[in-house]
């Protein structure tokens, strides 16, 4: 065996039985106690709530998965525009309070460049104002606020062009 080493390698320290290298049942017990999951340590990921502020208004749109979440939010929800408002500063820390509490972070938007896309009056609109919060149509097109720059992107995938100058409060 030892003419099969190269010069300077020592052979394997012998094991019970005479055996060198450890058999498959031990190669997979070492493997399943350096593998095992450590769960205690791991974060849940937070979902981001992007919240805009609209004049006196901050707005948003999301999804709760948890059925409580929106019940205790019903007071602010507007269904006519699907999303939810707050004319408070106390409402709104409330629901911030709320929100934080069953797993999500925000982030306050004031200035809307890069989240406001337009199209032509002429284009299909449905999915785009589907994930929009605000929406306003002028003579010869559509403006969308987007609910987070996620939506953004998907809106320009399907022919949006990002509004890149905001003369004045688009949305009331």
């Amino acid at each position: 065996m030892s003419g099969f080493l190269p010069s300077g390698t020592t052979p394997l320290p012998q094991r019970p039985g005479g055996a060198q290298t450890p058999d498959r049942s031990e190669i997979e017990a070492e493997l399943d106690a350096y593998m095992q999951a450590n769960t205690f340590d791991i974060i849940p990921k937070r979902k981001r709530i992007t919240i805009f502020k609209l004049g006196k208004l901050l707005v948003f749109k999301q999804f709760f998965d948890k059925i409580e979440v929106f019940d205790a939010l019903l007071d602010y929800y507007n269904k006519d525009q699907y999303r939810f408002e707050f004319k408070s500063i106390g409402a709104r820390n409330n629901a911030l309070k709320l929100m934080e509490r069953n797993g999500f972070d925000y982030d306050l938007v004031e200035d809307l460049k890069g989240y406001v896309v337009q199209l032509p009056k002429s284009a299909k609109y449905a999915q785009i104002l589907k994930n929009s919060v605000a929406f306003k149509e002028t003579v010869n097109e559509r403006l969308f606020l987007m609910k987070d720059l996620a939506a953004v992107e998907e809106a320009v995938g399907l022919g949006a062009k990002i509004v890149e100058e905001i003369k004045s409060p688009l949305f009331p």
